[in-house]
């Protein structure tokens, strides 16, 4: 690959949660670093993806600038002591690598979740910052839309992006499963630790609307609450709320059961009512069942359903890379194309150049038909005559032999001598 991409990487594979923490960039902080990059560092192409699992950094640049980068990236979040991270990041200088890093994290290949299906659409929101902050160019615009096809044909040709992958994202999914016979479900999160708080973030991608979140320390639920556009309840409303919910997602950490099958018998069950119990311990009696209309889920039942998505996303993994492959195979070709374009398009102008002055020389001899059959001619013989080079050009770059043919061809013509003439004019 003739292009001088690179890449810096830090991911769960080389830090730790912490370390990940402290590097993290917001949107507003990713914008800012794409702007010194270009002012400071004077990079013309540059993406930056953060998450909660990755930090990385790609970049067109003949030098490696990774320290440099890193330092910007402390600036930016504001960490004076920034270097001694450089230990946890991946320096990725062989463009070919960088590119091949690209294609995988963006297609759920190196995600902590083997198919992860946010990943790609960080990504976008990742080249949607680049392109705002003009420094994406003709290199990470192509690169980054044949990703995008890549992906496509991944979830349209195999099973590596069906079914959940964690159990909170499984939860919501069957939630949302069963929630399509009912008018209008109304869904109450308990327990907001780790857990907890990834299903009520989960359930931002469905058309659910009523959601209800409680914890133990009613900020925490009130916060969540506010950025979610939930509502939050005291625990002291638990009864109420519980009869209230046709969904109840339990992820409370306790000795003992938070819901009891005493608790559901006194409520007036009417239908279907549905329990999630995700703690271990269990925070839910499993005798709730015996109460008519009470359907509990546990975390045993829950891993089951995840054990088989994420047996049939590894089953689909050799079907991703070959598709992976084929795209960076494709891309490369054209990265190569890239290389004698200027010689192809010097060439076309040299042409059109003879072809305008040879016109010009009987032009004034000629009626208006005349001239206009000639000039269809002369067009055709020239795309003609230029059909050949550029065909044995474009094999060439498949031969790795594209230079050497576009210094033949240049010196041939006297392209450089003849474009200087035509900037002249």
């Amino acid at each position: 690959m003739e292009f001088n991409f690179k890449a810096i990487a830090l991911s769960y594979k080389t830090a730790s949660l912490e370390t990940r923490e402290e590097v993290a960039l917001n949107e507003s902080q990713i914008r800012n670093l794409l702007a010194k990059i270009s002012e400071i560092i004077g990079i013309s192409e540059a993406l930056v993806i953060s998450t909660c699992n990755r930090t990385e950094i790609y970049y067109s640049s003949e030098q490696d600038k990774s320290e440099e980068l890193v330092k910007l990236m402390g600036i930016v979040k504001g960490m004076m002591h920034i270097s001694s991270y450089l230990p946890y990041f991946e320096v990725i200088n062989n463009p070919q690598e960088a590119v091949k890093r690209l294609f995988r994290v963006s297609v759920g290949l190196e995600s902590q979740v083997i198919g992860d299906l946010q990943i790609i659409n960080q990504v976008k929101n990742a080249y949607q910052y680049t392109a705002d902050a003009n420094l994406a160019g003709a290199f990470l615009h192509r690169l980054l839309h044949t990703i995008f096809f890549t992906n496509k044909r991944i979830v349209q040709e195999t099973m590596f992006r069906t079914g959940a992958a964690s159990v909170s994202y499984a939860t919501v999914e069957m939630i949302e499963e069963l929630a399509a016979q009912l008018a209008d479900p109304k869904v109450l999160v308990i327990g907001l630790g780790e857990i907890g708080s990834d299903v009520a973030r989960n359930f931002q991608n469905t058309s659910i609307e009523k959601i209800f979140l409680m914890n133990r320390t009613a900020q925490k639920a009130e916060d969540l609450a506010k950025e979610l556009g939930y509502q939050a309840i005291p625990m002291e409303q638990a009864h109420q709320s519980i009869q209230e919910a046709d969904f109840i997602v339990c992820a409370v950490q306790r000795n003992e059961p938070f819901i009891t099958k005493e608790l559901v018998a006194q409520m007036n069950i009417l239908s279907f009512k549905y329990f999630f119990d995700l703690s271990v311990p269990r925070s839910i009696e499993p005798e709730i069942e015996q109460v008519n209309g009470a359907l509990l889920y546990n975390i045993d039942m829950i891993n089951n359903r995840l054990d088989e998505t994420l047996q049939r996303r590894k089953e689909a993994i050799p079907q991703v890379e070959a598709i992976v492959n084929q795209s960076i195979h494709e891309f490369e070709n054209w990265t190569k194309e890239m290389i004698v374009s200027p010689v192809i398009q010097k060439l076309k102008n040299l042409l059109e150049q003879i072809r305008q002055e040879e016109l010009g020389r009987y032009v004034k001899q000629l009626d208006a038909e005349e001239v206009e059959k000639i000039d269809r001619i002369t067009k055709s013989m020239m795309q003609k005559i230029i059909k050949m080079p550029v065909l044995q050009l474009k094999a060439a770059c498949k031969r790795g032999e594209a230079e050497s043919l576009a210094e033949v061809l240049s010196d041939l013509f006297d392209l450089e001598k003849q474009a200087e003439a035509t900037r002249a004019i």
